[in-house]
């Protein structure tokens, strides 16, 4: 019961955790999110199948590895060439360890301007090509967001339909 109690606890705190990681950089938002609906399988009240634990296993992982390439894809698709997409990557890495939270958020930009314009761009298409990493970014954490939302429905109603009543 108290080892119930506790990982209950623990799970929430990762569930919201989990939501803010989706916004700032520095915290793995999905994975929290996942490790909390973890923890509440652990618990001798809630039993997902191991169907579910798989799938939002899988797609966690999916979502965590498109959220560094969506960017990317976004440099490309308003018109960035391999030199804005590498700006773009390397804007992401250099994000993640220089400035964070706003570096994941201001480098890839900066990063698809700066290699657009080494590729001899015009500055308005480089600046285009730079929206479009920042657009891939909003995607990105739109799609982070909306997994987590549907983990933390999860959990939210495993609690209502199964532990309220356990406890009662």
């Amino acid at each position: 019961m108290i080892l119930d109690i506790i990982l209950i606890s623990l799970g929430f705190i990762c569930i919201l955790v989990g939501f803010a990681g989706c916004i700032l950089p520095v915290l793995p938002g999905i994975p929290l999110s996942y490790l909390g609906i973890v923890l509440l399988h652990f618990t001798s009240v809630v039993n997902f199948s191991p169907q579910f634990l798989i799938v939002w296993g899988i797609v966690v992982i999916v979502i965590q590895v498109l959220d560094y390439f969506i960017p990317i894809w976004g440099t490309k698709y308003f018109g960035g060439g391999k030199k804005g997409m590498w700006g773009s990557l390397l804007g992401i890495v250099l994000g993640v360890f220089i400035l964070p939270p706003w570096g994941i958020i201001i480098f890839p930009f900066v990063g698809a301007v700066i290699g657009e314009l080494i590729d001899e761009k015009e500055f308005k298409e480089a600046m285009k090509a730079g929206f479009g990493a920042f657009l891939g970014f909003l995607v990105g954490t739109v799609a982070k967001l909306v997994v987590a939302a549907v983990l933390a429905f999860y959990f939210v109603k495993e609690v209502i339909v199964s532990i309220i009543p356990a406890f009662v």
